[in-house]
């Protein structure tokens, strides 16, 4: 049995705590939150103890920590984690810095402990799919990648102030998507935003609305397409042009059901939420860390894959700042 211990019993670590549950060999076995209510709420779901974040990591009874608390906690919570010997699942973006983050590479290296960075989309088994597809040749060289990424609404502005930007919160998703696809380290980065859907977000000195383009030492091109506003659901679309074909991933909608009648065709709406959309995804990223962790194999995307896309994140807002294109 694998002992995983929950640092921050919010939304994402409800999630995570659904997914344990789900799985074989694993348990929930102790939780923690700056809010009380909140861990009370997770432990009377999951059975585990409550406790603080110091007697967490220190607990015989916990082998793993999953990290869904706010990002600016990530650093001393990885190094405590580290220190300490576990095994460690840690949310996006792993610090807003990336001199920090190869701080906890650092920390992460010397300990020897597993660490796995949480970009769930590559476990999404469209996504995943396509990647296989890819991988094996089945279109060629990659040639042109598109990543469209969506949101039914933007979040609040007083989140917005403290996200670290569209390109850092929102877009490292599709900054990680692209160099899965690419096979290759992108090189240059150009970057353009606007805020498109409420003046606040531009008023807070951020986009709502950003296009990204990527390149690579091959001349490969990625375009990642980015808004806070989607009227018809979550829209989350990749395609790949390659030298022999193309391949698409389409949203997920609601239904497959589809009516036809004399005024043309019409399909359900694209799943409107990111936890629906991509609840297999979160499942399958812990099954992956659970596995990886009790049979001793490499995880991936690993601590150095959440230090590229936030160095791509940090070049395309410096290029958007400047409107100039950055080197990598």
């Amino acid at each position: 049995m694998l002992n995983i211990g929950l640092l921050g019993c919010g939304r994402i670590g409800v999630v995570h705590a659904g997914s344990i549950d789900r799985l074989d060999g694993v348990r929930a076995s102790a939780v923690s939150d700056a809010v009380p209510a909140a861990a009370e709420a997770l432990a009377a779901k999951t059975g585990a103890q409550v406790l603080d974040s110091t007697a967490l990591i220190a607990s015989l009874d916990v082998d793993a920590v999953v990290i869904g608390t706010p990002t600016d906690t990530h650093y001393d919570l990885i190094h405590a984690a580290a220190r300490a010997g576990k095994a460690i699942f840690c949310e996006k973006p792993i610090d807003m810095s990336a001199d920090r983050i190869r701080d906890c590479i650092a920390a992460v290296e010397a300990a020897g402990v597993p660490f796995m960075t949480a970009f769930n989309r590559r476990f999404d088994p469209n996504f995943a799919h396509l990647q296989a597809r890819l991988a094996a040749g089945d279109i060629g060289d990659a040639e042109i990648i598109t990543i469209l990424s969506r949101d039914p609404s933007p979040p609040p502005v007083s989140y917005i102030q403290s996200s670290g930007g569209i390109f850092r919160d929102m877009m490292i998703h599709d900054l990680d998507m692209a160099r899965f696809l690419l096979g290759e380290e992108p090189t240059t980065v150009f970057a353009v935003g606007a805020a498109l859907v409420d003046p606040d977000i531009g008023q807070a000195g951020d986009a709502d609305t950003a296009a990204v383009t990527l390149t690579t030492p091959s001349g490969k091109i990625c375009q990642i397409s980015n808004s806070r506003r989607a009227t018809y659901g979550y829209d989350q679309r990749i395609e790949v042009h390659g030298s022999a074909g193309m391949l698409r991933a389409a949203n997920v909608q609601e239904h497959t059901v589809e009516l036809a009648t004399a005024q043309g065709f019409a399909t359900a709406p694209a799943k409107h939420f990111f936890l629906e959309r991509y609840e297999a995804a979160y499942l399958a990223e812990m099954q992956h860390f659970v596995t990886a962790v009790r049979d001793g194999k490499a995880l991936s995307p690993g601590i150095t894959d959440g230090l590229r896309a936030q160095m791509l994140a940090d070049a395309a807002t410096h290029s958007w700042e400047t409107g100039q294109p950055v080197q990598v």
